[in-house]
């Protein structure tokens, strides 16, 4: 079976579709749509919202930043505040067995939530190191060690599993150690190959076959390649899928971070990163810079870089929001994070 869906996700103008974005959603080119906060009013509006694009294109992935903590797109109108990583990862510390346990009912929440309003998946978890440095990554990562990191990593994983969800680990092969927001600079990992596989990027290894899809950092690492990881043929098919045996989807951090300019333009970028091995290319907050990649981008998917994103599409039924408020599994979830973490 051949999958027909293009390389590049990218997010819709509003909470309702206009013109341009169906043009867009309708591009042999386009893969996928990622949603934020400004496209949510409430459920019933991000609900019709996602109709809408499935009306369109029922092939498309549709995906969101949906860790906890103070990366949680949705947080009104029914949508369970999640904790960030960190706090799994202090339960941890005074509790083993619960913190994996809270951390099974935290992807379970945010996974079932989610299907019901139809979104397929979302960018977590997050398995960079705390380090206690990083601008950008703080209590987004669940702890300084990597085997804590990976066991609760592998715990979410299961809860979003149990409700049909894959996930996505980032942002490989670390991002905790480097002091830079990539969003604003180019952060740099001076620190040797060796060093990085013993640590940050351990998570990935152990996890093995539960990482469904990977999202490399745009950070540089100056004693294995000098491009950025998301750009790199060393860090994405020399290490990732040769050293580590991933065989998974890859998508880019937002295409529109600085970190993530390569002295050229947004399709040149893309390119560049599809070529050194990324499945999916996501354009964030530039739907009109998304259609000229649209336009220009020459670049044919393999047929099994298209299963592996056809992999990253949820299994089973999902729940309707009200059957969901009352399955039982759902209602246990709810109380052991409120009698775990308040």
């Amino acid at each position: 079976m051949k999958f027909r869906t293009g390389p590049v996700m990218f997010d819709v103008v509003g909470k309702t579709l206009d013109r341009d974005d169906k043009r867009r959603l309708a591009h042999p080119m386009t893969g996928g749509v990622i949603l934020f906060a400004r496209h949510y009013e409430n459920r019933a509006q991000l609900v019709a919202l996602t109709g809408a694009i499935r009306e369109i294109r029922p092939d498309l992935l549709i995906a969101v930043d949906h860790e906890g903590g103070r990366v949680q797109r949705f947080r009104t109108d029914g949508f369970t505040v999640l904790p960030s990583m960190g706090k799994l990862g202090a339960l941890w510390d005074r509790d083993v067995l619960l913190a994996t346990k809270v951390a099974t009912a935290v992807g379970y929440i945010l996974a079932a939530e989610l299907r019901a309003c139809d979104i397929d998946m979302s960018f977590t978890p997050v398995l960079d190191l705390d380090y206690g440095h990083s601008q950008v990554i703080g209590d987004r990562a669940f702890h300084r060690d990597p085997r804590v990191v990976a066991l609760l990593a592998k715990s979410l994983n299961h809860g979003l599993a149990l409700a049909g969800m894959s996930n996505c680990g980032k942002h490989f092969p670390g991002h905790g150690f480097a002091h830079a927001d990539s969003h604003v600079a180019v952060p740099v990992d001076e620190r040797p190959l060796d060093e990085i596989l013993g640590n940050d990027a351990a998570p990935y290894d152990w996890l093995g076959l539960s990482l469904g899809a990977v999202l490399p950092a745009h950070v540089v690492y100056p004693q294995v390649d000098a491009k950025p990881a998301g750009f790199s043929r060393v860090w994405l098919q020399d290490i990732l899928r040769g050293k580590l045996g991933f065989d998974g989807a890859i998508f880019t951090d937002d295409m529109s971070m600085e970190a993530a300019r390569q002295g050229g333009t947004l399709t040149e970028g893309a390119t560049a990163a599809l070529e050194a091995g990324c499945d999916m290319v996501v354009i964030c907050n530039q739907p009109h810079e998304a259609e000229k990649v649209l336009d220009a981008l020459r670049f044919t998917p393999s047929d099994e870089s298209r299963r592996r994103l056809q992999r990253m599409r949820p299994r089973g039924k999902a729940l309707t929001w009200d059957k969901l408020m009352a399955e039982p599994r759902y209602v246990r979830a709810q109380a052991l994070l409120r009698s775990s973490l308040g």
